[in-house]
This record gives C-alpha cells, sequence and structure tokens, in this order.
C-alpha cells in the first residue's frame, strides 16, 4: 500500500521491519518530509486517532539496536 495517499508519497515502510531504529526514521524523513516522525518504545500507549501528517516508529526496548518492532505507517 506504499504511494496510496492521494499523491502525497508513501505511506507505510514494511521493509524497515527490523531495522535498526535512527536509520529508518532517517529513510522515512527523506521519503516523507511533510510528516511528524515520533518514535517510541514497543508497546507505549498512544492515543487512537488517524493523523495524516504522523508516522510512528516503534522501537523493541528489549533488545539491543533498537529494531524497528512494527511496520511503520501514516496515521
Amino acid at each position: 500500500m506504499s504511494g496510496g495517499n492521494n499523491g502525497s508519497g508513501k505511506v507505510e515502510w514494511p521493509e524497515l521491519l527490523g531495522a535498526p531504529a535512527t536509520p529508518a526514521v532517517s529513510k522515512i524523513r527523506r521519503d516523507r518530509p511533510d510528516v511528524n516522525v515520533v518514535v517510541l518504545p514497543d508497546q507505549t500507549p498512544v492515543p487512537i486517532g488517524f493523523n495524516s501528517k504522523r508516522v510512528r516508529v516503534f522501537y523493541d526496548s528489549q533488545q539491543p539496536g533498537a529494531l524497528v518492532a512494527n511496520i511503520p505507517m501514516v496515521g
């Protein structure tokens, strides 16, 4: 489902699952400079609600390397 957001660019990054969080955030920012990237430990409670200008990147805080734990996506 990449590229389906009214021409605004990618909306998810499945290729970043398991990647280190810092380079993953850089990749998302290059692909979508118009969104705010929020980095959080996996299992962090977040408010429900869609935001077309936000990408949350959850990382595995239990493992070394802060690897991306879920597919980052706009919302």
